[in-house]
């Protein structure tokens, strides 16, 4: 990255976004890198760079703003995930498929290196409006790339476990919501059956992945639709028996939802031996080291929102 770099997080007050956020700005300066969404920003986000409100789907209004901040990098992250998006289909259409044209077309006129994430659910796209969205643009991305030139990028997020954000409505979501029942309640009720394998990924090893793709040398990059990542494969039984070897009176049960339709249909692993090879890609978590060091830190925040409670009251 050069002095002129400037870096715009669309979707920054998501799961991906807020992470991805404060490890480019740690990187690369926090004036550099300019965070946008259309909600509140987030608590983690705020006094550690630039914030902007932005909508994906107002494209005038985007574009202008891109002109004006010097945006030379875009990673376009607003979506709408997979369960979430079951609930409205246009709705969900409308934001995964405009947004992403629209930044695109941005893209192409401003010349600006794009990120933005697919997902192991284009491995069956039919299934829900977000794998339909997903596998589309995947083809969009490679249409630009042929026909406009458009320095696009693109990774296939397996399920990410994050201990910063809350989920935000995907069929993995299970995966992050069991942390924290284990250490508040002792009890989780899983909506996925126990022996559901599925790929996942720790946050770290996702930001470390996209960065490590973005800064990557263009002739190195021969996939254009999208890059296959994988770090592990587990069970919400596996998963639950590593959480208990830490919480020992820790217990679960099972209530398979809707979700279990959409998971029914996903691969129980993905090979990323494309990334591995054009680009380096190399996984540093597996599930004991994730599951040990999520605990770790879920209980480290919980213990400064007690102090936070308690100074708020006159307590300390």
């Amino acid at each position: 990255m050069n002095e002129q770099t400037k870096i715009l997080v669309i979707g920054a007050a998501g799961q991906i976004g807020v992470e991805l956020t404060l490890a480019l700005r740690r990187k690369y300066g926090a004036e550099n890198v300019f965070a946008s969404d259309v909600v509140k920003e987030p608590k983690a986000l705020k006094e550690t760079g630039p914030w902007q409100n932005l909508d994906v789907l107002r494209a005038d209004i985007l574009h202008s703003r891109i002109i004006r901040l010097g945006i030379t990098e875009i990673y376009m992250l607003a979506a709408t995930l997979s369960a979430t998006g079951e609930q409205d289909p246009r709705k969900a259409w409308k934001l995964n498929m405009d947004g992403l044209i629209n930044v695109l077309d941005i893209a192409r006129e401003e010349k600006i290196k794009l990120f933005w994430p697919s997902s192991i659910a284009v491995h069956a796209p039919t299934s829900t409006v977000y794998g339909i969205s997903k596998a589309a643009g995947e083809c969009w991305c490679q249409y630009y790339f042929d026909k406009y030139g458009v320095d696009v990028r693109s990774l296939r997020y397996p399920g990410l476990i994050s201990y910063k954000t809350q989920p935000g409505g995907g069929t993995t979501d299970y995966a992050v919501d069991i942390f924290h029942s284990a250490l508040e309640k002792k009890v989780y009720k899983c909506f996925l059956k126990e022996d559901t394998r599925l790929p996942m990924m720790y946050m770290p090893d996702a930001v470390r992945a996209t960065i490590r793709l973005m800064e990557a040398a263009p002739e190195r990059i021969e996939n254009r639709m999208s890059y296959d990542v994988s770090a592990m494969s587990f069970t919400p039984a596996e998963l639950y028996e590593s959480i208990k070897g830490f919480c020992p009176e820790f217990q679960i049960s099972y209530e398979p939802d809707h979700r279990q339709r959409i998971a029914d249909t996903w691969p129980a692993t993905v090979g990323d031996l494309e990334a591995r090879e054009d680009w380096g890609w190399r996984p540093e978590y597996n599930l004991t080291m994730m599951v040990n060091d999520m605990l770790v830190k879920l209980e480290d925040i919980k213990m400064k929102q007690k102090i936070e409670d308690l100074e708020s009251v006159g307590v300390l």
